[in-house]
């Protein structure tokens, strides 16, 4: 969420930093109109006050000489409905108005985002490792998996419906095998791990800028004012909602493991095959809560911890910064990292990081103190996919496939794997 103040004090560059994304920038004036009449409402209110206390005064005077107060205590009475009227429509008509049109703008990117119409325009600014030649005819994870008899997406169609799909057998070991093997390197690197609940209610929804814009893309539990995780970032970075704690304690470094739920509202024929688009997936997750001042260098890490891991398992991909017609909504940077496909003849995306700065810790009053210092800061967060499970196993499956239909695992799985050399 962006600062009020900002909006009141500098207007200009609020309007056009928005306008890189080009976003519909008019809903500035109408907070403003509201934030002038939230001042003439607040005055009015606080005026009203000190009518009241001076009438009081008064008041308790005439009593104390035996005098007839029935006519300034009616007075006090209508002022203090006024009082009611003007607040009711302060809260009603002003301040719940403006902090839903608060809650629907996206954050300000930093200067060195990229300016790009959409992801045509991504900047690329690193590529690891060489697409493999195949003497044999590619085939995509789809048809692997399924001849294989390890991919059942009919078994998921018949249980839920379509973007589901059950693991069988040896694919099931490998996909716990990755997650496994992620989270034990982001342990190496110093993170913390969390096991968040799954469901979470709507504040934390909110806290984290998935509502209310983007409600139409989350689950909603029917009765109940909770929603199944889209990512474990909701609940991780939500664990520090509404508290105030000491800048001795960053940074702070969390992964979780968990599914995540996504009803992929507007991608009607995108990726309906195989495991690229699900509406169940699973993904190792960070989220860092750090000082403002040092998290420009956690980004960096955290996309080098990401690339780290790709490196490990050997599979050729690409680093881009997302420009401004195609970073996300709550981030003010993003890097995404995109591994090589070869069924389909290019990186897709398996990992995004981004830099949120102090949006989150806006909505979700995530604060903390200095040394000294009596007035609380919000924190920054970030987060980023370390790395998503599924799309993990498709590279993996395309890029380590064999001309027989089996699968090489990767050196650095093969522990996880009770030493399997290969999927057959």
């Amino acid at each position: 969420m962006l600062d009020l103040k900002l909006i009141e004090n500098d207007p200009e560059f609020v309007i056009s930093n928005l306008k890189k994304r080009n976003f519909d920038t008019s809903i500035i004036e109408e907070i403003k109109s509201l934030n002038q009449l939230r001042k003439e409402l607040t005055t009015k209110v606080e005026t009203t006050r000190a009518e009241i206390k001076n009438y009081s005064k008064e008041i308790g005077q005439l009593k104390k000489n035996g005098e007839d107060a029935t006519e300034l205590m009616n007075k006090v009475a209508d002022l203090k409905k006024s009082i009611e009227n003007s607040e009711a429509e302060l809260k009603e008509k002003v301040l719940d108005q403006i902090n839903y049109k608060l809650s629907v703008i996206p954050n300000l990117l930093s200067d060195d985002t990229p300016i790009g119409k959409d992801e045509s325009e991504n900047i690329e600014f690193k590529k690891w490792g060489e697409p493999k030649s195949y003497s044999f005819e590619v085939k995509d994870h789809t048809t692997i998996g399924e001849q294989l008899g390890m991919l059942d997406f009919e078994a998921a169609a018949k249980l839920t419906g379509a973007r589901f799909v059950v693991y069988k057998d040896k694919l099931a070991r490998l996909e716990r095998a990755l997650a496994n093997f992620m989270i034990d390197h982001h342990l190496d690197k110093g993170y913390e791990e969390i096991i968040p609940p799954f469901i979470v209610h709507e504040r934390s929804m909110y806290g984290t800028g998935q509502l209310p814009k983007f409600a139409e893309d989350a689950f909603k539990l029917e009765n109940f004012d909770w929603y199944l995780i889209p990512t474990a970032e909701v609940p991780v970075t939500n664990l520090k909602r509404e508290q105030i704690f000491g800048e001795e304690e960053f940074p702070m470094k969390y992964v979780a493991h968990t599914p995540c739920f996504r009803s992929e509202a507007g991608s009607h024929g995108k990726d309906t095959r195989g495991l690229i688009r699900m509406h169940q997936f699973s993904k190792v997750e960070m989220v860092n809560i750090v000082d403002p001042e040092k998290s420009n260098q956690a980004h960096e890490d955290m996309v080098n911890n990401a690339c780290e891991i790709l490196e490990k398992l050997g599979l050729p991909y690409r680093a881009v910064y997302l420009c401004s017609g195609d970073i996300g909504f709550g981030a003010q940077k993003t890097v995404d990292l995109e591994v090589w496909v070869p069924s389909q003849d290019k990186y897709r995306e398996i990992s995004s990081i981004s830099n949120c700065g102090d949006f989150q810790a806006r909505r979700a009053s995530i604060r903390f103190k200095r040394k000294g210092s009596k007035k609380p800061e919000f924190a920054h967060t970030l987060n980023g996919s370390g790395l998503a499970v599924g799309r993990t196993l498709v590279a993996i499956m395309e890029n380590y496939q064999n001309e027989d239909g089996s699968v090489t695992v990767p050196e650095v799985l093969k522990p996880y794997m009770g030493n399997i050399i290969k999927i057959g």
